[in-house]
Protein backbone atom coordinates (compact mmCIF):
# COMPACT_ATOMS: atom_id res chain seq x y z
CA UNK A 1 0.00 0.00 0.00
CA UNK A 2 1.34 3.82 -0.90
CA UNK A 3 2.57 5.80 1.88
CA UNK A 4 1.13 9.14 2.78
CA UNK A 5 2.98 11.77 1.81
CA UNK A 6 5.82 13.29 4.25
CA UNK A 7 3.93 15.78 6.46
CA UNK A 8 0.44 14.93 5.92
CA UNK A 9 -0.86 14.87 9.41
CA UNK A 10 -3.58 17.19 10.80
CA UNK A 11 -1.17 19.19 12.79
CA UNK A 12 0.04 21.41 10.90
CA UNK A 13 -1.71 24.92 10.53
CA UNK A 14 -1.19 26.57 6.65
CA UNK A 15 -1.76 30.38 6.42
CA UNK A 16 -5.17 30.07 8.09
CA UNK A 17 -6.85 27.95 5.34
CA UNK A 18 -8.09 25.78 7.85
CA UNK A 19 -8.82 28.10 10.89
CA UNK A 20 -12.10 26.29 10.54
CA UNK A 21 -10.73 23.05 11.59
CA UNK A 22 -10.47 24.71 15.29
CA UNK A 23 -13.76 25.74 15.64
CA UNK A 24 -16.40 24.40 17.90
CA UNK A 25 -19.37 22.19 16.83
CA UNK A 26 -21.34 25.03 17.98
CA UNK A 27 -19.30 27.71 16.89
CA UNK A 28 -19.13 26.41 13.68
CA UNK A 29 -22.90 26.04 13.03
CA UNK A 30 -23.36 29.44 14.39
CA UNK A 31 -21.30 30.66 11.96
CA UNK A 32 -23.33 28.81 9.16
CA UNK A 33 -26.52 30.12 10.49
CA UNK A 34 -25.24 33.66 9.99
CA UNK A 35 -24.03 33.23 6.51
CA UNK A 36 -27.02 31.41 5.53
CA UNK A 37 -28.98 34.01 6.54
CA UNK A 38 -26.69 36.65 4.68
CA UNK A 39 -26.89 34.25 1.37
CA UNK A 40 -30.68 33.70 1.14
CA UNK A 41 -31.42 37.76 1.88
CA UNK A 42 -28.70 38.05 -0.70
CA UNK A 43 -30.53 35.74 -3.03
CA UNK A 44 -33.81 36.98 -2.55
CA UNK A 45 -33.19 40.82 -3.01
CA UNK A 46 -30.18 40.59 -5.72
CA UNK A 47 -31.72 37.67 -7.78
CA UNK A 48 -35.11 38.15 -9.63
CA UNK A 49 -35.52 34.13 -9.86
CA UNK A 50 -34.94 33.81 -6.41
CA UNK A 51 -37.45 36.24 -5.12
CA UNK A 52 -39.77 34.54 -7.70
CA UNK A 53 -38.80 31.14 -6.34
CA UNK A 54 -38.93 32.19 -2.82
CA UNK A 55 -42.45 33.81 -2.77
CA UNK A 56 -44.07 31.21 -4.81
CA UNK A 57 -43.25 29.00 -1.92
CA UNK A 58 -44.50 31.24 0.30
CA UNK A 59 -41.14 31.91 2.76
CA UNK A 60 -38.81 34.83 2.74
CA UNK A 61 -35.39 35.26 3.94
CA UNK A 62 -36.06 36.36 7.58
CA UNK A 63 -38.53 32.82 8.04
CA UNK A 64 -34.97 31.33 8.51
CA UNK A 65 -34.00 31.23 12.03
CA UNK A 66 -32.25 27.80 12.67
CA UNK A 67 -30.46 25.81 9.76
CA UNK A 68 -33.11 23.15 9.68
CA UNK A 69 -35.57 26.35 8.64
CA UNK A 70 -33.70 25.88 5.52
CA UNK A 71 -35.87 22.83 4.54
CA UNK A 72 -38.90 25.15 3.94
CA UNK A 73 -36.76 26.86 0.91
CA UNK A 74 -37.62 25.68 -2.51
CA UNK A 75 -34.97 23.64 -4.04
CA UNK A 76 -32.57 25.10 -7.32
CA UNK A 77 -32.18 22.83 -10.05
CA UNK A 78 -29.61 23.16 -13.23
CA UNK A 79 -33.20 23.05 -15.71
CA UNK A 80 -33.37 26.46 -13.41
CA UNK A 81 -29.73 27.74 -14.30
CA UNK A 82 -30.22 27.23 -17.94
CA UNK A 83 -33.50 28.83 -18.27
CA UNK A 84 -31.69 31.88 -17.04
CA UNK A 85 -28.89 31.79 -19.31
CA UNK A 86 -26.30 33.78 -19.49
CA UNK A 87 -26.50 35.77 -16.83
CA UNK A 88 -29.76 35.69 -15.02
CA UNK A 89 -28.45 33.88 -11.83
CA UNK A 90 -26.02 36.74 -11.21
CA UNK A 91 -26.22 38.71 -8.00
CA UNK A 92 -23.60 41.57 -8.88
CA UNK A 93 -23.68 43.75 -11.39
CA UNK A 94 -21.60 42.95 -13.97
CA UNK A 95 -18.71 44.98 -13.76
CA UNK A 96 -18.09 43.52 -10.64
CA UNK A 97 -17.60 39.58 -12.02
CA UNK A 98 -14.13 38.83 -12.14
CA UNK A 99 -14.22 35.27 -13.88
CA UNK A 100 -17.22 33.43 -15.86
CA UNK A 101 -17.16 29.58 -16.02
CA UNK A 102 -19.07 27.54 -17.78
CA UNK A 103 -20.52 23.77 -18.32
CA UNK A 104 -20.37 21.74 -21.53
CA UNK A 105 -23.50 22.16 -22.78
CA UNK A 106 -23.56 18.94 -24.29
CA UNK A 107 -27.29 18.01 -22.90
CA UNK A 108 -28.69 21.48 -23.41
CA UNK A 109 -27.47 25.29 -22.94
CA UNK A 110 -24.55 25.24 -20.65
CA UNK A 111 -25.07 26.24 -17.13
CA UNK A 112 -23.13 29.75 -16.44
CA UNK A 113 -21.13 30.93 -13.35
CA UNK A 114 -19.84 33.90 -12.27
CA UNK A 115 -17.20 34.74 -9.61
CA UNK A 116 -16.60 38.45 -7.78
CA UNK A 117 -12.81 38.46 -6.63
CA UNK A 118 -13.29 37.76 -3.04
CA UNK A 119 -15.42 34.77 -4.64
CA UNK A 120 -11.91 33.53 -6.15
CA UNK A 121 -10.12 34.44 -2.74
CA UNK A 122 -12.33 31.90 -1.25
CA UNK A 123 -12.16 29.42 -3.80
CA UNK A 124 -8.49 29.45 -3.89
CA UNK A 125 -8.95 29.25 -0.38
CA UNK A 126 -10.81 26.25 -0.32
CA UNK A 127 -8.60 24.69 -2.55
CA UNK A 128 -5.49 24.83 -0.92
CA UNK A 129 -7.25 23.49 2.04
CA UNK A 130 -8.14 20.15 -0.26
CA UNK A 131 -4.57 20.32 -1.48
CA UNK A 132 -3.35 20.24 2.17
CA UNK A 133 -5.81 17.73 3.46
CA UNK A 134 -4.52 15.73 0.43
CA UNK A 135 -0.97 15.47 1.64
CA UNK A 136 0.11 18.52 -0.60
CA UNK A 137 2.67 21.26 1.06
CA UNK A 138 4.13 24.39 0.38
CA UNK A 139 7.19 23.87 -2.39
CA UNK A 140 5.59 20.33 -3.70
CA UNK A 141 5.40 20.48 -7.36
CA UNK A 142 1.62 20.45 -8.48
CA UNK A 143 0.92 18.55 -12.57
CA UNK A 144 -2.77 19.79 -12.96
CA UNK A 145 -3.99 17.51 -16.30
CA UNK A 146 -7.49 19.12 -15.77
CA UNK A 147 -8.82 20.95 -18.88
CA UNK A 148 -8.52 24.71 -18.40
CA UNK A 149 -10.99 26.70 -20.28
CA UNK A 150 -14.25 27.23 -19.32
CA UNK A 151 -14.64 24.05 -17.11
CA UNK A 152 -13.45 24.87 -13.63
CA UNK A 153 -11.08 21.74 -13.10
CA UNK A 154 -7.78 23.06 -14.10
CA UNK A 155 -8.08 27.10 -12.66
CA UNK A 156 -9.82 25.97 -9.60
CA UNK A 157 -7.22 23.41 -8.85
CA UNK A 158 -4.35 25.65 -10.43
CA UNK A 159 -5.17 29.09 -8.51
CA UNK A 160 -5.74 26.70 -5.14
CA UNK A 161 -1.96 24.90 -5.44
CA UNK A 162 -0.36 28.49 -5.99
CA UNK A 163 -2.64 29.94 -2.92
CA UNK A 164 -0.92 26.54 -1.11
CA UNK A 165 2.28 27.96 -1.81
CA UNK A 166 2.69 24.94 -4.61
CA UNK A 167 4.91 25.09 -7.87
CA UNK A 168 2.01 24.34 -11.07
CA UNK A 169 2.60 22.37 -13.80
CA UNK A 170 -0.72 23.46 -16.08
CA UNK A 171 -0.57 20.54 -18.37
CA UNK A 172 -3.98 20.58 -19.27
CA UNK A 173 -5.62 17.85 -20.79
CA UNK A 174 -4.12 15.95 -24.20
CA UNK A 175 -1.17 15.51 -25.65
CA UNK A 176 -0.97 12.46 -23.48
CA UNK A 177 2.77 10.86 -24.44
CA UNK A 178 4.23 14.69 -23.69
CA UNK A 179 2.29 14.71 -20.17
CA UNK A 180 4.19 11.54 -19.48
CA UNK A 181 7.64 13.31 -20.45
CA UNK A 182 6.61 16.08 -18.79
CA UNK A 183 6.18 14.04 -15.26
CA UNK A 184 9.02 12.12 -16.02
CA UNK A 185 11.55 15.53 -16.55
CA UNK A 186 9.77 17.93 -13.91
CA UNK A 187 9.06 15.35 -10.74
CA UNK A 188 5.90 16.61 -9.87
CA UNK A 189 4.80 15.37 -6.35
CA UNK A 190 1.34 15.39 -6.98
CA UNK A 191 -0.87 15.33 -9.85
CA UNK A 192 -4.40 16.14 -10.15
CA UNK A 193 -6.74 14.56 -13.16
CA UNK A 194 -9.95 12.79 -13.83
CA UNK A 195 -9.75 8.88 -12.60
CA UNK A 196 -10.25 7.94 -16.28
CA UNK A 197 -7.13 10.18 -17.73
CA UNK A 198 -4.87 8.45 -14.87
CA UNK A 199 -5.98 4.95 -16.48
CA UNK A 200 -4.73 6.61 -19.83
CA UNK A 201 -1.50 8.03 -18.32
CA UNK A 202 -0.69 4.73 -16.86
CA UNK A 203 -0.85 2.93 -20.40
CA UNK A 204 1.28 5.71 -21.77
CA UNK A 205 3.64 5.10 -18.74
CA UNK A 206 3.98 1.25 -19.89
CA UNK A 207 3.86 1.44 -23.50
CA UNK A 208 6.80 4.14 -23.35
CA UNK A 209 8.31 1.05 -21.31
CA UNK A 210 8.54 3.52 -18.42
CA UNK A 211 7.83 1.99 -14.66
CA UNK A 212 4.93 4.34 -13.06
CA UNK A 213 5.69 3.05 -9.72
CA UNK A 214 9.02 4.59 -9.98
CA UNK A 215 8.11 8.55 -10.85
CA UNK A 216 8.50 11.21 -8.14
CA UNK A 217 4.62 10.98 -7.64
CA UNK A 218 3.14 10.46 -4.40
CA UNK A 219 -0.09 11.99 -4.13
CA UNK A 220 -2.77 11.77 -7.19
CA UNK A 221 -6.21 13.91 -6.50
CA UNK A 222 -9.28 12.59 -8.45
CA UNK A 223 -12.55 14.40 -9.21
CA UNK A 224 -14.83 15.55 -11.98
CA UNK A 225 -16.33 12.03 -11.78
CA UNK A 226 -17.60 8.76 -9.95
CA UNK A 227 -14.96 6.41 -9.11
CA UNK A 228 -14.61 3.14 -6.97
CA UNK A 229 -12.41 1.51 -4.01
CA UNK A 230 -11.44 -0.92 -7.46
CA UNK A 231 -10.06 2.09 -9.19
CA UNK A 232 -8.46 3.30 -6.61
CA UNK A 233 -6.67 0.03 -5.79
CA UNK A 234 -5.76 -0.39 -9.29
CA UNK A 235 -3.86 3.44 -9.52
CA UNK A 236 -2.62 2.83 -5.98
CA UNK A 237 -0.82 -0.32 -6.80
CA UNK A 238 0.55 0.17 -10.19
CA UNK A 239 1.61 3.83 -9.40
CA UNK A 240 2.46 3.30 -6.06
CA UNK A 241 0.96 6.76 -4.89
CA UNK A 242 -1.82 7.49 -2.74
CA UNK A 243 -5.06 8.37 -4.57
CA UNK A 244 -8.13 10.18 -2.97
CA UNK A 245 -10.81 11.73 -3.85
CA UNK A 246 -11.55 15.42 -4.35
CA UNK A 247 -15.76 16.52 -5.28
CA UNK A 248 -17.07 19.70 -6.73
CA UNK A 249 -19.23 21.13 -8.95
CA UNK A 250 -19.43 24.16 -11.15
CA UNK A 251 -22.84 25.06 -10.18
CA UNK A 252 -21.82 25.44 -6.48
CA UNK A 253 -18.29 26.61 -7.18
CA UNK A 254 -16.03 24.35 -8.59
CA UNK A 255 -13.08 21.67 -7.21
CA UNK A 256 -12.68 22.04 -3.86
CA UNK A 257 -15.79 21.77 -1.92
CA UNK A 258 -15.14 18.61 -0.23
CA UNK A 259 -11.88 16.69 0.00
CA UNK A 260 -11.02 13.22 1.46
CA UNK A 261 -7.91 13.15 3.56
CA UNK A 262 -4.85 10.83 3.05
CA UNK A 263 -4.24 10.02 6.35
CA UNK A 264 -7.46 8.13 6.35
CA UNK A 265 -9.36 7.77 2.98
CA UNK A 266 -12.67 7.51 4.50
CA UNK A 267 -14.75 9.59 2.84
CA UNK A 268 -14.84 13.52 1.64
CA UNK A 269 -14.80 16.29 4.57
CA UNK A 270 -17.08 18.90 3.29
CA UNK A 271 -15.99 22.59 3.61
CA UNK A 272 -19.04 23.02 5.64
CA UNK A 273 -18.22 27.18 6.71
CA UNK A 274 -18.46 27.47 2.94
CA UNK A 275 -21.24 25.00 1.72
CA UNK A 276 -24.07 23.86 3.06
CA UNK A 277 -24.73 20.45 2.85
CA UNK A 278 -27.89 18.22 2.81
CA UNK A 279 -29.42 14.73 1.85
CA UNK A 280 -32.47 14.16 0.58
CA UNK A 281 -35.08 11.62 -0.87
CA UNK A 282 -34.34 11.58 -4.42
CA UNK A 283 -37.95 10.91 -4.99
CA UNK A 284 -40.15 13.01 -2.20
CA UNK A 285 -37.54 16.02 -2.00
CA UNK A 286 -37.73 15.30 2.19
CA UNK A 287 -34.89 15.79 3.98
CA UNK A 288 -32.92 12.97 5.42
CA UNK A 289 -30.81 12.23 8.86
CA UNK A 290 -27.15 11.80 8.84
CA UNK A 291 -26.27 8.63 7.82
CA UNK A 292 -29.03 8.08 5.33
CA UNK A 293 -28.22 7.07 1.36
CA UNK A 294 -29.98 10.02 -0.95
CA UNK A 295 -29.06 13.09 -2.91
CA UNK A 296 -26.76 15.93 -2.51
CA UNK A 297 -27.95 19.17 -1.69
CA UNK A 298 -25.72 22.22 -1.80
CA UNK A 299 -26.30 25.49 -0.35
CA UNK A 300 -23.58 28.35 -0.76
CA UNK A 301 -22.69 30.10 2.30
CA UNK A 302 -19.97 32.68 1.00
CA UNK A 303 -20.68 33.16 -2.43
CA UNK A 304 -21.17 36.91 -3.78
CA UNK A 305 -21.67 36.58 -7.37
CA UNK A 306 -23.65 33.47 -8.10
CA UNK A 307 -25.32 32.73 -4.89
CA UNK A 308 -27.54 28.82 -5.00
CA UNK A 309 -29.85 27.66 -2.40
CA UNK A 310 -30.67 24.10 -2.39
CA UNK A 311 -28.92 23.02 -5.32
CA UNK A 312 -30.00 19.62 -6.44
CA UNK A 313 -26.73 17.95 -7.44
CA UNK A 314 -28.17 14.26 -8.31
CA UNK A 315 -25.18 12.72 -7.12
CA UNK A 316 -25.99 10.32 -4.64
CA UNK A 317 -24.12 10.12 -0.98
CA UNK A 318 -24.68 10.30 2.69
CA UNK A 319 -23.52 12.33 5.15
CA UNK A 320 -21.47 10.78 8.28
CA UNK A 321 -19.29 12.54 11.10
CA UNK A 322 -16.09 13.80 10.60
CA UNK A 323 -12.80 11.83 11.04
CA UNK A 324 -9.53 13.31 10.06
CA UNK A 325 -10.94 17.12 9.84
CA UNK A 326 -13.57 16.44 12.90
CA UNK A 327 -15.12 19.36 12.41
CA UNK A 328 -16.70 18.76 9.10
CA UNK A 329 -18.86 16.19 8.09
CA UNK A 330 -18.31 13.33 5.82
CA UNK A 331 -19.79 12.79 2.61
CA UNK A 332 -19.34 9.24 1.12
CA UNK A 333 -17.47 8.48 -2.65
CA UNK A 334 -20.67 9.31 -4.93
CA UNK A 335 -21.97 5.91 -5.93
CA UNK A 336 -23.46 7.46 -8.66
CA UNK A 337 -25.67 10.21 -10.14
CA UNK A 338 -29.91 9.93 -9.87
CA UNK A 339 -29.75 10.93 -13.97
CA UNK A 340 -27.45 8.22 -14.95
CA UNK A 341 -29.16 5.61 -13.59
CA UNK A 342 -29.79 2.83 -15.81
CA UNK A 343 -33.50 0.80 -15.25
CA UNK A 344 -33.17 -2.12 -17.29
CA UNK A 345 -35.93 -4.63 -17.15
CA UNK A 346 -36.99 -3.14 -13.95
CA UNK A 347 -33.84 -3.21 -12.55
CA UNK A 348 -31.73 -0.33 -11.16
CA UNK A 349 -28.05 -0.24 -12.27
CA UNK A 350 -25.11 2.47 -11.98
CA UNK A 351 -22.37 2.29 -13.63
CA UNK A 352 -20.21 2.50 -10.85
CA UNK A 353 -21.70 -0.72 -9.87
CA UNK A 354 -20.52 -2.86 -13.11
CA UNK A 355 -17.22 -0.60 -12.67
CA UNK A 356 -16.46 -2.31 -9.26
CA UNK A 357 -16.96 -6.23 -11.07
CA UNK A 358 -15.04 -5.21 -14.26
CA UNK A 359 -11.59 -3.82 -12.21
CA UNK A 360 -11.84 -7.22 -9.66
CA UNK A 361 -11.86 -9.05 -13.13
CA UNK A 362 -9.06 -11.34 -13.96
CA UNK A 363 -7.59 -10.27 -17.79
CA UNK A 364 -9.71 -7.17 -17.82
CA UNK A 365 -8.23 -3.75 -18.27
CA UNK A 366 -9.75 -1.16 -16.42
CA UNK A 367 -11.42 0.80 -19.44
CA UNK A 368 -15.04 0.08 -20.05
CA UNK A 369 -18.42 1.37 -21.97
CA UNK A 370 -22.06 0.49 -21.22
CA UNK A 371 -24.28 0.15 -24.45
CA UNK A 372 -27.82 0.53 -24.13
CA UNK A 373 -29.76 -1.26 -27.57
CA UNK A 374 -33.11 -2.30 -27.75
CA UNK A 375 -34.27 -5.03 -29.53
CA UNK A 376 -38.08 -5.62 -30.15
CA UNK A 377 -40.04 -3.87 -26.60
CA UNK A 378 -36.68 -4.90 -24.54
CA UNK A 379 -34.08 -3.05 -23.72
CA UNK A 380 -30.64 -4.81 -24.10
CA UNK A 381 -27.43 -3.97 -21.88
CA UNK A 382 -23.70 -4.95 -22.81
CA UNK A 383 -20.87 -4.48 -21.35
CA UNK A 384 -17.18 -3.47 -23.22
CA UNK A 385 -14.70 -4.20 -22.06
CA UNK A 386 -10.76 -4.17 -23.09
CA UNK A 387 -8.73 -7.17 -22.24
CA UNK A 388 -5.50 -7.15 -20.58
CA UNK A 389 -2.68 -6.76 -23.26
CA UNK A 390 -1.30 -10.33 -22.09
CA UNK A 391 -4.61 -11.87 -21.78
CA UNK A 392 -5.22 -15.35 -23.45
CA UNK A 393 -8.27 -16.17 -25.80
CA UNK A 394 -9.04 -18.70 -22.66
CA UNK A 395 -9.04 -15.56 -20.22
CA UNK A 396 -11.24 -13.60 -22.41
CA UNK A 397 -13.40 -16.11 -22.52
CA UNK A 398 -13.44 -16.54 -18.91
CA UNK A 399 -13.65 -12.76 -17.63
CA UNK A 400 -16.65 -12.35 -20.13
CA UNK A 401 -18.32 -15.49 -18.22
CA UNK A 402 -17.41 -13.71 -14.57
CA UNK A 403 -18.63 -10.30 -15.43
CA UNK A 404 -21.95 -11.60 -16.79
CA UNK A 405 -22.22 -13.69 -13.58
CA UNK A 406 -21.23 -10.46 -11.60
CA UNK A 407 -23.51 -8.60 -12.61
CA UNK A 408 -26.55 -11.08 -12.41
CA UNK A 409 -25.28 -12.02 -9.07
CA UNK A 410 -24.78 -8.45 -7.60
CA UNK A 411 -27.26 -6.46 -9.78
CA UNK A 412 -29.64 -9.02 -10.76
CA UNK A 413 -30.18 -8.50 -13.92
CA UNK A 414 -28.63 -10.07 -17.26
CA UNK A 415 -26.85 -8.41 -19.87
CA UNK A 416 -24.20 -9.04 -22.58
CA UNK A 417 -20.57 -9.18 -22.50
CA UNK A 418 -18.27 -7.87 -24.84
CA UNK A 419 -14.31 -8.76 -24.40
CA UNK A 420 -12.51 -6.06 -26.97
CA UNK A 421 -8.67 -6.35 -27.96
CA UNK A 422 -6.27 -3.42 -26.08
CA UNK A 423 -6.89 0.00 -26.63
CA UNK A 424 -10.37 -0.38 -28.74
CA UNK A 425 -12.56 2.17 -26.51
CA UNK A 426 -11.47 5.60 -26.77
CA UNK A 427 -9.50 6.66 -24.45
CA UNK A 428 -11.19 10.07 -22.19
CA UNK A 429 -8.99 13.25 -21.67
CA UNK A 430 -11.14 14.52 -19.31
CA UNK A 431 -14.84 13.04 -18.03
CA UNK A 432 -15.31 9.45 -19.52
CA UNK A 433 -18.55 8.69 -21.36
CA UNK A 434 -19.46 5.51 -19.68
CA UNK A 435 -22.79 5.21 -21.19
CA UNK A 436 -23.53 5.20 -24.61
CA UNK A 437 -27.41 4.95 -25.38
CA UNK A 438 -28.34 3.45 -28.95
CA UNK A 439 -32.28 3.20 -28.05
CA UNK A 440 -32.96 5.80 -29.94
CA UNK A 441 -30.92 5.15 -33.25
CA UNK A 442 -33.55 1.72 -32.94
Amino acid sequence: MPQAAAGSGTSGQVRGFDDAERLSPDALRARQLTRLQATLRHAYERVPFYRESFDRAGVRPEDCRSLGDLARFPFTVKDDLRAQYPFGMFAVPRSEVRRIHASSGTTGRPTVVGYTERDLSHWADVVARSIHAAGGRPGHTVHIAYGYGLFTGGLGAHYGAERLGCTVVPASGGMTSRQVQIIQDFRPEIIMVTPTYMLTLLDEFERQGVDPRKTSLQVGIFGAEPWTEEMRREIEERFAIDAVDIYGLSEVMGPGVAQECVETKDGLHIWEDHFYPEVVDPITGEVLPDGEHGELVFTSLTKEAMPVVRYRTRDLTRLLPGTARPAFRRMTRITGRSDDMIILRGVNLFPAQVEEIVLRTPGVAPHFQLRLTREGRMDRLTVRAEARPDATPEDRTAAAGRIARGVKDGIGVSVAVEILDPETLERSVGKFKRIVDARRDG
